[in-house]
């Protein structure tokens, strides 16, 4: 059995099975805007690994080649696909049932995080992309 998990409402629920990786806590502009939280937590996962188990989520095109994945009826922000990576999506790391299962391993446009939010953790720091490599 694989990760499971869904939104607030119980509406749309999800399986994630295979090996999940590219975990990060992002502290992007769109992800802050979506979430409505400092940053926000993903996971990656193949495409054909996630399986809707309970109904279907809505979808929004938030930038040229990213569309993201929602609950329809509470919000629940639930992935992240974009055109560069077409056989792989992302995961919100807290809709899922356990989410201590996976922890992040790094942050990821660290350029943008809100100045009040002060995280003492020795993760590495991306000041953009983890592919950039531009460590801060």
């Amino acid at each position: 059995m694989g990760l499971q998990g869904g939104c607030m409402c119980g509406a749309v629920r999800y399986e994630a099975s295979g090996e999940p990786s590219n975990a990060t806590l992002c502290h992007c502009v769109d992800c802050r805007r979506a979430s409505g939280a400092p940053a926000l937590a993903w996971f990656s996962v193949r495409c054909d690994a996630l399986h809707w188990t309970r109904g279907t989520p809505a979808r929004h095109a938030s930038s040229p080649g990213v569309e993201r994945q929602f609950c329809g009826q509470c919000g629940t922000q639930l992935t992240w696909h974009g055109a560069g990576a077409p056989d792989e999506i992302d995961v919100t790391i807290c809709s899922l049932d356990d989410p201590d299962a996976i922890a992040p391993a790094d942050h990821t446009f660290a350029s943008r995080q809100v100045r009040w939010l002060h995280l003492a953790d020795a993760l590495p720091r991306y000041a953009t992309t983890r592919s950039a490599g531009d460590l801060c």
